[in-house]
Formats: C-alpha cells, structure tokens, sequence
C-alpha cells in the first residue's frame, strides 16, 4: 500500500473541466474555483504534488508543504511547477474563442432610440452628420450635445442594446475594490469595479460596451459572480479617474517569444514568490496570473496579499 494517496485528476483537469462546463451554452455557474477561498489551509498532513506525472512528490520532505500552491494543488518542485502551469497556460490558449466572445448582432444605438420614440429621423440624422464631420465622437454624445436627448437615455438605450442594467455608483469605494482587478486591465479595457453585495456578487460596470470576456475572467480569478452594466458617461469617467489614482496591488508584466517560454517565466516566478494560492486565466490576448502571499479573509483581498503577472507571447 503506498505511503500516501494520490490524487487521479490533476488540478490543472479540474480546472479545465469546469471552464468547459461553464462555456457559453451551458448551465453551470462561473467557472473556475467560486466555492473556495484563496489560501484555505489544507487538511493533508503531508500533500501529494499535484502534478499527475510526478511519482515522487511525497519523497520531497525537504520541500514547504504550504506552497507553492497552483490552482488548488502543491507543486513537489520546480519541474511540476512549470509543468503545471504550461498545462494550465494551454488549456486556457485552447478556451480562445468560448471565453464570451462570440459575436452578438446588436441594434444600432440610433435605429433603437428612434425605435423607442427618444428622437426624430431629422434628430438622428443631424446627430450622425456632425460625427461625420467632426470624424470622432460617439453618436450617443453628439445626441446629447445637440440637446435631442439627455444622458440618462443614451444609458438606458445602450442598456435595451446590451440586454444590460444602468449601474449607478453611489456609495462607489475605489480604495476599497482597487485590490480586485489589476491596473493594467481596469486601465485597457475599461472596467469598473463598483461594489460586492452580500460577500458573493460583484457589480462590474463599462462605459458604452460590455466585455464578456473580461467579466468571465474576473468571475473565474475571484469566486466572485459578476454583474456587467452600464454607468452613465460622466459617472463613469469621474469614478474610473477616482479608480485610476488608487493604489493596486503588485504587478509584474512577463513578455516571452514563444507559449512554453512564457509558461516557464510564469513558473519561476511562482517558485520564487511561494504562493498559498496562484490561478491562471485569459484576457483577450494577455494572460492574468494573482498569486496569493497568504489565505485571503473576506470577498475581497488586501493590497499586500496578492501579487499579479500579466504575461503575453510575442508570437501570438
């Protein structure tokens, strides 16, 4: 009988598993690790690596046994380390194209506030000659600088055309989310993190568009269920200003030639940074790696306890 029980599925399948159960068309809840908090200690007295094709995990005594820890599982050395992480790297460069980025035909933003009554053909086309002229702008502002409609229904038309609520940002604490998403990715894709109701939800809100994938990747790196919204154009561009100055926790971008040359960046630095917990997940064309210096306590995580990688291939 073998000294210690070994696990048959890998950290990295499970994950794999619940990404696809959770792909667009299915019904299960948000992938990844919704059910557990970064960090929790373990009852294992002495884990088995996580690596399925490591057979001597166990005989690493010398080896902390509180990390790394990498999805979920213990890595014996930094052999299953990279091995992991190049499993997980895969699976989520193989996921491109589910991640909630399937094109939706939507009702231009003009035809559905004529649609609704909101502006006159006259209004509309007055609306996308000026765009024309001016050669930039957003058909939605030039409707308000001409006075044909107020701020509050361009919100809401774009709400009809995104299936979405119009988010408001009372009581927004930038100081208080600025540790749930990285600066980089609030930044480059205009996310707005706005509230967690009841420990378990997490109201995201965007300005004129919505981003699928972004909301996924959040929900997946968090536990957290998303709610995407729309904000209103000057409520959300003072309170993403606010978010913006912010302090955010630690990144490091990593930038490698190849996928198996990033996978082995992003393994060192899990081996040197030791992490309770790390996670790995897509963004468009970047990849999101949070690693956990300690078990985190509530929703959302203290600024010195996380530290995140945004990593990209060249060759990509």
């Amino acid at each position: 009988m073998p000294l210690l029980s070994r696990s048959t599925v890998s950290a990295g399948r499970v994950a794999a598993q619940r990404y696809a159960e959770d792909a667009p068309g299915n019904s299960g809840e948000a992938a990844g690790w919704a059910s557990s908090i970064p960090g929790r200690k373990r009852l294992e007295i002495l884990p088995s690596c996580a690596n399925p094709l490591c057979h001597s995990g166990w005989l690493h005594l010398w080896r902390r046994r509180d990390g790394p820890i990498f999805e979920g599982g213990w890595c014996c050395s930094p052999a299953c380390t990279a091995a992991q992480v190049e499993t997980a790297l895969g699976r989520e460069m193989d996921a491109r194209g589910i991640a909630g980025e399937n094109h939706r035909h939507r009702i231009p933003l003009g035809l559905g506030m004529l649609e609704q009554g909101w502006i006159t053909q006259e209004q509309l086309r007055a609306a996308l000659g000026a765009q024309r002229a001016a050669g930039a702008g957003k058909l939605g502002g030039w409707l308000v600088r001409q006075r044909s409609v107020s701020e509050e229904q361009v919100a809401r038309a774009l709400g009809f055309q995104w299936g979405c609520p119009v988010l408001g940002t009372e009581f927004h604490n930038p100081e208080g989310l600025a540790s749930l998403v990285p600066r980089l990715l609030v930044d480059a894709f205009g996310a707005l993190p706005l509230r967690v109701a009841a420990g378990k939800i997490l109201y995201l809100g965007f300005e004129d568009r919505l981003d699928p994938a972004l909301s996924l990747a959040v929900e997946r790196m968090t536990g957290l269920r998303v709610e995407s919204g729309l904000v209103r154009e000057s409520e959300f561009r003072t309170a993403h200003s606010r978010l913006l100055e912010a302090k955010f926790p630690r990144v490091e971008l990593v930038e490698a030639p190849t996928e198996l040359a990033l996978a082995a960046a992003l393994a060192r630095v899990v081996e040197r940074v030791c992490p309770v917990e790390a996670r790995l997940v897509r963004v468009h064309d970047c990849l999101w790696m949070r690693m956990w210096l300690r078990p985190q306590r509530g929703p959302v995580p203290d600024l010195g306890l996380v530290h995140d990688l945004i990593g990209s291939s060249v060759a990509h």
